[in-house]
């Protein structure tokens, strides 16, 4: 008889003797490694902006009391975007073939760095200090750990993905659930100097070494178990060990980039217009709500939006990006036109079109990274991901140069 349809044929040596192939690893091995992987890019992700999140909203209040002359939210958001932007313009330059060991460390550090600083801090410029470590490491951690996922099957772009949208949302809460039981701006940072190290716990000792594997699969990809980063001597020399792309590869990938770039980079520009420029004009007196508590409603429904739509990957995928950019360009109109007339009669519609803006933000991200995933070749998929990086930082300054100077003249004539 023979066997059955779907299983392996068996291969016979010159004498005639039949071998086994080689034994799959055991099952539970690959689901160890796949769970580590996962759990390890969606602490990486939370990590990462939570420090950022964090930080900058303890910015903010201790600016607030220094006492000094004139408004320091432009200078935040330039601190705060700035480094950012000079990080992911280097990244398709050269520094994502940096070794990925020092870059995270440096992330880390920088992330504690930043705690410390505005913790400490009795003068704007140490504050600015402190926003701009905290810019460094968010955007250095998302070129590097973004272009790391390269190595490894393509569903950790989703747990990472997953993982910033939930710091948006779990960093305010905790930053303002710990002033508001007491604690002082001062001991609330210091008591988070834990997610920094968490972030290096992650990436050394709970992901699996990258080895030989279809970064397609998600269910069987991880062929073995694999021992965490930091014991293996070739963890370094497997992500980025391959030759440096020409120039002329570099523009041809960036060229094939820019249909998931543009609509990244108008999302981006539109929703952090809605946020910068218009989240504190779009007030209701016919409400129970103070202006200030309106505005965290806001800020807090953006993010329960974007966390919600950065962990969709598995249940909803979107090739055309455009639509979410087209979405959200409308977005912003709506509520501009709105802003101007005052014709929505509740702020039960402005939170639905919120929580729809940060719905369209999130999943315009996860979605753009796994496409491109898909879509690019093994060998320019690190270099791939590196670049397309720069496109929410870029619309997010784009929008600041425009957004703020709207904001002080509809202010104006209000």
């Amino acid at each position: 008889m023979g066997g059955c349809a779907g299983s392996p044929p068996r291969l016979s040596d010159s004498e005639g003797e039949e071998t086994e192939p080689a034994p799959r690893p055991p099952l539970q091995d690959s689901q160890g490694a796949h769970w580590k992987n996962a759990v390890g890019f969606w602490l990486l992700g939370l990590c990462n902006n939570f420090s950022y999140v964090v930080m900058l909203s303890a910015a903010h209040d201790i600016l607030s009391h220094q006492r000094t002359p004139g408004n320091q939210s432009h200078a935040v958001l330039l601190a705060d975007i700035l480094p950012t932007l000079v990080i992911k313009l280097l990244a398709p330059l050269g520094l994502h073939l940096l070794p990925y060991s020092p870059r995270v460390l440096t992330s880390g550090i920088c992330a504690a760095g930043s705690f410390l600083l505005v913790a400490f801090s009795h003068s704007v410029p140490t504050s600015l200090c402190g926003v701009v470590l905290a810019s460094i490491s968010s955007g250095l951690g998302e070129v590097t750990f973004l272009s790391l996922t390269a190595f490894y099957p393509r569903a950790v772009i989703s747990y990472w993905s997953s993982g910033t949208g939930g710091a948006g949302l779990l960093g305010a809460l905790s930053y303002l659930g710990l002033t508001q039981a007491g604690l002082s701006p001062q001991h609330t940072l210091l008591s988070m100097l834990g997610i920094p190290a968490l972030l290096l716990a992650s990436y050394f000792l709970l992901l699996t070494s990258p080895g030989p594997q279809d970064p397609g699969g998600e269910e069987d990809s991880d062929t073995a178990a694999r021992q965490p980063l930091i014991n293996s001597e070739a963890s370094e020399s497997k992500p980025g060990s391959g030759s440096p792309l020409s120039l002329q590869e570099r523009w041809t990938v960036f060229k094939g980039l820019l249909h998931y770039i543009v609509p990244l980079v108008l999302v981006y520009f539109a929703e952090y217009f809605i946020n910068q420029g218009l989240f504190e004009l779009l007030f209701f007196r016919n409400t129970f709500l103070t202006h200030a508590q309106q505005y965290r409603w806001y800020q807090m429904l953006y993010q329960a939006g974007v966390f919600a739509s950065r962990s969709s990957l598995r249940c909803c995928r979107i090739r055309h990006t455009w639509v979410l950019a087209l979405l959200q360009c409308l977005n912003l109109a709506f509520l501009l036109v709105d802003v101007w007339l005052s014709f929505l009669p509740s702020i039960y519609l402005i939170f639905l079109i919120i929580v729809f803006e940060g719905l369209l933000g999130g999943a315009a991200y996860v979605n753009t990274f796994h496409n491109i995933a898909l879509e690019t070749s093994d060998e320019h998929r690190e270099f791939a991901m590196a670049t397309a990086c720069i496109s929410d930082t870029l619309g997010i300054s784009l929008s600041g140069l425009l957004a703020l100077p709207l904001h002080d003249f509809l202010c104006q004539l209000s």
